[in-house]
C-alpha cells in the first residue's frame, strides 16, 4: 500500500502545529509548503496563502494582523464555517453556464471553475446560490488578492449585459455613467466596452 501524499493544508498544519502559539507571517509557511509538497507531487502548490485563510475561517488558526497567524492548540476550534455543499455549487455553475462569470471561460479552454462567495464568508455571506458566482481560477485570483478596477470592468460589463436583456433601462444607464468614469480616468482601456455602450 502507497502512502498518501499531504494535502497543501496538511502541510500548513504541521508547519503551524510544530510552532505553537508563535505569531508566523504567511511568507515562511509558504515556502515550507512549497519545498515539500514539490518533494511529494513533483509540481508547485496552488494558491497556498488561501488555504491558510481557509484554515483562519475553519477555526484552527487565529489571525494576528494581516499576514500573520498563529496556532494555539488551546483556543483552535475547527468549526467548520459552512461552504457551498456540492448539490448548490452544481445549481451555481449551472445558473452561469459552466463558465467564468467575468471572462466566459470554461472548462473547454483549458481553466479550472471556482464557485465563489459574492460575500466572503469571514464578512458575513451565506453558502446561499444567490451569494455564489463562477469564477476562472485567474479572476478567483485576483478577486481574492485585489479590489481592482479591472476586476470591476470585467463584472461591471457583464452586469451592462444582464441590464440589457432585462431591458432594465435603470440598470443600463447606471452602467454607462461608471463606463465613462474609467474612460475619464484612462483606466483599463484595454477592455473594450461591450457593444451598446458608447
Amino acid at each position: 500500500m502507497t502512502e498518501s501524499k499531504p494535502t497543501i493544508a496538511e502541510l500548513i498544519i504541521e508547519y503551524f502545529k510544530q510552532r505553537p502559539k508563535e505569531d508566523i507571517p504567511h511568507g515562511p509557511v509558504v515556502d515550507y509548503v512549497e519545498e515539500r509538497y514539490v518533494r511529494a507531487h513533483g509540481r508547485k502548490p496552488r494558491d497556498t496563502w488561501r488555504q491558510i485563510r481557509r484554515l483562519y475561517q475553519d477555526g484552527i488558526l487565529t489571525k494576528v494582523r494581516k499576514g500573520v497567524y498563529r496556532y494555539d492548540p488551546d483556543t483552535a476550534t475547527g468549526r467548520n464555517i459552512k461552504r457551498f455543499p456540492p448539490d448548490v455549487k452544481e445549481l451555481i455553475l449551472k445558473r452561469d453556464g459552466y463558465r467564468c462569470v467575468v471572462c466566459g471561460r470554461g472548462i473547454e479552454d483549458g481553466v479550472e471553475l471556482h464557485v465563489d462567495h459574492k460575500v466572503p464568508l469571514d464578512k458575513g455571506g451565506k453558502s446561499a446560490v444567490d451569494n455564489g458566482q463562477t469564477l476562472c481560477s485567474e479572476h478567483n485570483l485576483l478577486k481574492k488578492r485585489y479590489s481592482q478596477t479591472e476586476f470591476g470592468k470585467r463584472f461591471l460589463i457583464k452586469l451592462y449585459e444582464d441590464a440589457v436583456k432585462q431591458r432594465d433601462e435603470r440598470m443600463i444607464k447606471f452602467c454607462k455613467e461608471i463606463f465613462d468614469v474609467y474612460n475619464k480616468h484612462g483606466v483599463n482601456d484595454h477592455i473594450p466596452r461591450p457593444n451598446g455602450a458608447p
